[in-house]
This record gives C-alpha cells, sequence and structure tokens, in this order.
C-alpha cells in the first residue's frame, strides 16, 4: 500500500502513437492488477486501437490521486493525425510530452512508479531532438549522475556495465571508475529496490576465457579485475570476472542474485532465450521508480496484427510490485 493507504498508482506510457503501445494499453487495460494504473496517451487513439481489437473503451479520466480507479486514462492529444504503422516526426514532441508528464508526477509523488511501453527513437531524432532513449532522458530529466540498465526475466536478473555503443567503442567505455558506478548502484538497488539484504553479483569478464591470463586482451587484468577486488573489500558480495560462455550455466548461477555483463548483446541474448515476450527493463540509479518492456514498436503489428502483452504485463507487475515494497 502507499503511504496514503491506497493501492501504489503506476503511470503507464502508452508510447509511439503509430507502434503497437497504444495496442497493448487498451488490451491490458481489461486485466486485473495489485494496485491502480493511470494510461498517459492520446484517448482518441486507444479508443480506435480498442475498437480495432473488438475491445469495450470505458477507462475513466483521470483527475486526482486520491480519486484514481484501478484503471483511467490522462490523455494528452498527439501533435498530428495517427495512423497505425506510420511514424510521423510531427508526433515526436507528443512521445515526449507522455514522458514528461510520468516523470514529473513521479518525481512529485502524484505516481508510484511510471511504466513505459515501446517508442521510436528514430523518429525524434528525425524531428531534430538528440535522443539515444528512454534510459538517457530518464537520467537527464532527473539529473541523476549514473544509471544502470538491468533486464530481469526467466529468473534471471541481467545488468549492463555498457548499452548501445558500437562493439569497437566497449573497451574504452569501461574504465575503473564507471565500472565501480554501476557495481555500486546495482548493489544499492538491489538492496533498496529488492530487497535483498546483501545481493551476490557475478561480473562477467570482457575477452574470450576472461582474456586468458592477459593473452586475450588485458580489460580483466587492468580494470575489471581491481575493481571487483576493491569493492569485495569493502563488503560488497561481488566476484569475478569469469568467462562469459561459462558463467550463465545453471551451477554458475545457483545462488546469484544478479549478473553484470560487459555489453549489450554479451548478457541479453541469454535472458532473452528464456524470457523472451515477458523480460522487463528496470532502470536503477534513478530516484523514482522505471520499468519496460523488452521489445520495439512492431509498426507492422499496431492496430490489426498479432501483438503479445506479456512483457507489457510483467513491466507493470513489477512496477506495482517495487512500489509496494518503497511504501
Amino acid at each position: 500500500m502507499a503511504a496514503d493507504g491506497a493501492p501504489p498508482l503506476v503511470a503507464l506510457t502508452a508510447g509511439e502513437p503509430a507502434g503497437i503501445g497504444p495496442d497493448l494499453c487498451a488490451i491490458l487495460a481489461r486485466e486485473k492488477f495489485p494496485g491502480r494504473i493511470v494510461i498517459l496517451g492520446d484517448a482518441r487513439v486507444l479508443a480506435e486501437r480498442a475498437r480495432a481489437r473488438s475491445l469495450a473503451f470505458d477507462m475513466p479520466a483521470f483527475s486526482s490521486r486520491a480519486q484514481a480507479p484501478a484503471v483511467s486514462i490522462l490523455s494528452i492529444p498527439a501533435a498530428a493525425p495517427v495512423q497505425a504503422g506510420r511514424l510521423d516526426k510531427a508526433n515526436a514532441p507528443h512521445v515526449l510530452a507522455l514522458l514528461d508528464r510520468a516523470i514529473d508526477g513521479c518525481v512529485s509523488g502524484e505516481f508510484d512508479a511510471m511504466v513505459t511501453a515501446p517508442l521510436q527513437k528514430s523518429v525524434i531524432n528525425d524531428a531534430g531532438v538528440p535522443f539515444s532513449g528512454h534510459t538517457e532522458y530518464l537520467a537527464q530529466r532527473t539529473k541523476t549522475a549514473h544509471v544502470v540498465m538491468m533486464l530481469v526475466g526467466g529468473g534471471l536478473r541481467v545488468a549492463l556495465a555498457t548499452t548501445h555503443l558500437p562493439l569497437a567503442d566497449v573497451p574504452r567505455a569501461i574504465t575503473r571508475e564507471s565500472l565501480a558506478s554501476t557495481l555500486r548502484v546495482l548493489d544499492g538497488d538491489l538492496r533498496r529496490r529488492f530487497g535483498i539484504a546483501r545481493p551476490r553479483i557475478l561480473v562477467a569478464g570482457l575477452n574470450p576465457h576472461a582474456g586468458e591470463s592477459g593473452h586475450l586482451g588485458r580489460e580483466e587484468i587492468e580494470v575489471i579485475t581491481p575493481v571487483v577486488q576493491a569493492l569485495a573489500a569493502e563488503g560488497m558480495a561481488v566476484s569475478g570476472p569469469f568467462p562469459a560462455d561459462t558463467l550463465f550455466t545453471p551451477a554458475m548461477l545457483a545462488g546469484a542474485d544478479a549478473t553484470l555483463a560487459m555489453f549489450h548483446d554479451q548478457g541479453l541474448p541469454v535472458l532473452k532465450n528464456v524470457s523472451f515476450g515477458k523480460g522487463v527493463n528496470v532502470t536503477l540509479g534513478l530516484p523514482i521508480i522505471r520499468t519496460s518492456v523488452d521489445h520495439g514498436t512492431a509498426l507492422d503489428r499496431a492496430a490489426t496484427g498479432e501483438v503479445d502483452a506479456g512483457s507489457l504485463r510483467e513491466a507493470i507487475a513489477l512496477a506495482l510490485e517495487l512500489a509496494a515494497r518503497r511504501r
């Protein structure tokens, strides 16, 4: 329960209006969750997607936290007419307005958490707005110095030391300072958000065989191992670096609370293999709770195609769980 005695209230942004975000919101608005949801999107678009899927659209308008029912809608009109499956850069400000309203509501305490449906980064950039993703935007808007992307699903928690970088840029992006900050954020939020008293974190090496004693790269010797040893000496339950090809095996993962992969495609293929369609992206380090889907906008499926609401369903459930624990 929230501090005011009411069930947690989560803001759900509908994302790119031409994608499947509005479809997913219309579908999940019919389901029951252990908390309350306010959907931020264009009410007309949501109503159209509901009708296209033969769903009733009877969500009341959001008026206040105190009066919020199980599901309500806070309508923020699109800037231009929306056609399912067709991107329009004129609606980039609309997508950002959804995020801004959710962030402001979380910071003020109006909302207990936010969940984001997928957006299309390219169309925002095409509109002349520098935008590299939800994670970076949230960090900037909340003035957070260091955030960490973690995917949850299939019994795994996989955090990333680097995110959306060309592979050639990864080694120089992994410094002692950045790696230590990432591990501190990961350890802190596993304690604070997930209620784990002393999280056990396993760290992957960057190179094959974790560098093979320096014969296959020196990042493990010069960067990763010193950081792991220093934090372990401070009392953090962190160990590694381990070769990534054996790290994600049942015997190694037994008892672990999270793993830290060095780059995007080192850890996420493993997690998505066991949880695709049900994985959840959690942004760690923020002063607010934020979860998201593990997939894109699927423009070809908007309005008429088959969609799987599993990832957004899990993202909402996790956001409510974290919000309830926070309170």
